[in-house]
């Protein structure tokens, strides 16, 4: 059933303009598909689409060149730069603010960091929670989301 339904959002992607995961999760409810907004979260993120933009100042979800997409220097300052509106910290939980429908891009980014601090990231629509250990370290990983937005 999985593989059925990540084939269908790979031919509504192709096929419409879908700007967020609520549109996306329609879709497939409109093919037939009984999903929930986790469960389409967690395809997003196993198909590793992502947000590309349109003339008209919006994103729509897209399918990477190749599965094993590797993000360069510059092309993640440009995400982090138009993207993430916000940052900030508490405790050991530093909190990224993005566009509508644009958390889950930017925290695939960092996951693909594999920054050992980063013990756990968490997207919703437009807010990411990094948990980070040692909370000591906060300010490292601060500093490092600071520098791919210059």
């Amino acid at each position: 059933m999985k593989a059925l339904r990540q084939r269908k959002i790979k031919e509504i992607i192709k096929n419409r303009q879908i700007s967020t995961q609520e549109e996306l999760a329609d879709a497939l409810k409109e093919a037939g598909f009984k999903v929930t907004q986790a469960t389409v979260s967690r395809d997003i993120k196993e198909l590793r689409l992502i947000k590309i933009a349109q003339k008209n100042n919006t994103y729509v979800y897209g399918l990477p060149i190749e599965q094993g997409i590797i993000h360069n220097e510059e092309r993640v300052r440009m995400m982090m730069q138009e993207l993430v509106i916000d940052l900030n910290s508490s405790e050991n939980i530093v909190v990224i603010k993005t566009h509508p429908g644009n958390a889950h891009g930017i925290a695939s980014l960092v996951d693909e960091f594999n920054w050992e601090s980063v013990i756990g990231t968490l997207a919703g629509d437009d807010t990411i929670l990094l948990i980070i250990k040692p909370r000591a370290n906060v300010n490292i990983i601060l500093q490092k989301i600071k520098s791919l937005r210059e």
